[in-house]
């Protein structure tokens, strides 16, 4: 199987080998034959007969970054664990039987140097400490093997990004970043760096897309997609061009298997160099920040809204006291543009403002209950990674009582949304954890067949309004869904209120 792996590839190899040499793809050939008629495009020959040259030139500034890390672990000194007896004995001498004892960890990555006088880029995460853990020592290797203690100068979590600094009595080889923003879909780019500890590993591929968004809602959800080989180890590696320039920092791979699978993510240069830069000179890095949750604006949304696909980003909640609150900003806005810059998934609303100075005053257009609106919001300063997972840490499993079954056994059915709802009274609400005087009409039953069942509504949750109008009886909810329906409209917007979490928006299908 090995060597039959060996022979398939070497053929495919050979394959594109021809058809770049003679700058006429076969694809195109192919279907000039199918259709005499059909005019043939013939692409300009640009690739290289070989990466040899430029990876000689690149390769001496590309580093092997290893950390020694020490981390605190529990260990259990009870003679008798894993018995019967592990209880009994283990309440008497409890002290003495948990110590803490530490080991050492390390971890790989890789980097490139960046001046003559020894800074160094790499990714953040490749130097910072696991759980527990703190980091003892910090190493560059050099591809000619000559190791150096590196100073970790400064690390941005927000970015994964950071900057160490080595030193010697002679010049570094170094390189420098390029512009990301004249890259393009099917360039050529190679990548340098030490997946799996081995270090100066060369792969080559072309960009597959340019400022990929992967959806994970960060402020730098921005990436260019290479085919390129990228594999654990070749985190905060270079991508370069063919001029030999960084133009993106190998950061991250999607993989069902853990290995290369053809779709890895590099941080921009133009994202990565003013950052960079910052923290050389040992300034704080400081970003823009609305207070709002958000999210994508999906078919089902602008369904519901009657709004165009891939445009704007939806608010599901407004921090009290924030930048948004101040603005006006309510939750249920759909934000469109930013400082006169369209917000679409290759340019998020956390990306526009991270990228603006904190007190700084800007416009921002949104549709609120269909109609356009344009404020301006003075941009706060955003908090750091820690803060912010600290304020999403809700609690996803709180348990919903519900009233008994004969109460609910008088909900009204909307079909259209595959809901069973009833009235929610002051006693229900109190069971539901929200204020006596609290409206809205609670889900009795969901028909797990219902596009409200596949996303998650269940018994317990609160309707507070349905296409942003109050709802206080089964009969308004149904008003609502019949005139979308009249309207042509393939979706309502329903705001869901669940014990333990802030309301949010749903947008559910009608059928």
């Amino acid at each position: 199987m090995r060597y039959a792996y060996g022979l398939t590839s070497a053929l495919l190899v050979g394959g594109a080998a021809i058809s770049l040499v003679t700058g006429y793809p076969a694809g195109a050939q192919v279907a000039q034959n199918d259709d005499a008629n059909m005019e043939r495009v013939v692409p300009r020959a640009g690739a290289p007969e070989s990466f040899a040259d430029l990876t000689e030139q690149l390769q001496p500034a590309v580093v092997n970054i290893s950390t020694r890390q020490r981390i605190e672990v529990q260990q259990n000194t009870n003679p008798f664990a894993g018995t019967p007896f592990a209880e009994l004995f283990g309440r008497r001498g409890e002290k003495r039987g948990q110590q803490r004892q530490t080991r050492e960890a390390q971890s790989l990555g890789s980097g490139f140097i960046i001046s003559a006088d020894g800074y160094v880029v790499t990714n953040n995460h490749v130097v910072s400490p696991t759980q527990r853990g703190t980091v003892e020592e910090i190493t560059v290797t050099m591809p000619d093997g000559t190791e150096y203690p590196a100073e970790l100068v400064g690390n941005d979590a927000a970015s994964d990004l950071a900057v160490l600094k080595i030193k010697r009595n002679s010049a570094f080889p170094f390189v420098t970043f390029g512009d990301s923003k004249g890259a393009r879909v099917g360039d050529w780019v190679i990548a340098i760096g030490n997946p799996f500890g081995l270090g100066g590993t060369v792969t080559q591929g072309i960009v597959s897309a340019v400022y990929r968004n992967t959806g994970s809602g960060s402020a730098y959800d921005r990436y260019i997609q290479t085919d390129a080989s990228i594999n654990r180890g070749n985190s905060g590696g270079p991508m370069f061009d063919m001029q030999g320039n960084v133009i993106g920092i190998n950061n991250a791979i999607f993989s069902p298997s853990g290995g290369s699978v053809g779709i890895g993510f590099a941080i921009p240069a133009e994202v990565a160099t003013p950052i960079v830069k910052k923290l050389m000179a040992g300034q704080e890095i400081e970003r823009g920040y609305l207070g709002v949750r958000i999210q994508p604006v999906t078919d089902d949304l602008a369904a519901s809204l009657g709004l165009p696909k891939n445009r704007g980003e939806f608010v599901q909640a407004v921090e009290p006291k924030a930048a948004a609150a101040k603005a006006g900003i309510q939750a249920g806005d759909i934000v469109v543009k930013v400082n006169n810059k369209d917000v679409t998934p290759d340019q998020s609303l956390s990306y526009l403002v991270a990228n603006i100075s904190p007190g700084t005053k800007v416009p921002l257009q949104l549709y609120r209950d269909g109609q356009r609106l344009s404020v301006n919001v003075t941009v706060g300063k955003r908090p750091s990674e820690e803060d912010l997972a600290k304020q999403q840490n809700f609690d996803p499993d709180a348990e919903t009582p519900m009233p008994d079954s004969d109460s609910a056994s008088s909900g009204i059915i909307e079909e259209s949304i595959g809901l069973q709802v009833i009235p929610l009274t002051p006693q229900i609400a109190t069971q539901l954890g929200v204020t006596p005087d609290t409206s809205g009409l609670v889900v009795a039953a969901v028909d797990p067949n219902s596009d409200a069942g596949t996303k998650g509504l269940r018994r317990g949750d609160i309707i507070l309004t349905a296409n942003y109008k109050e709802i206080t009886s089964p009969a308004d909810l149904e008003k609502i869904t019949a005139k979308a329906e009249a309207a042509g409209r393939e979706a309502v917007l329903l705001r869901i209120q669940r014990r333990g979490l802030p309301a949010q928006y749903v947008a559910v299908r009608l059928r």
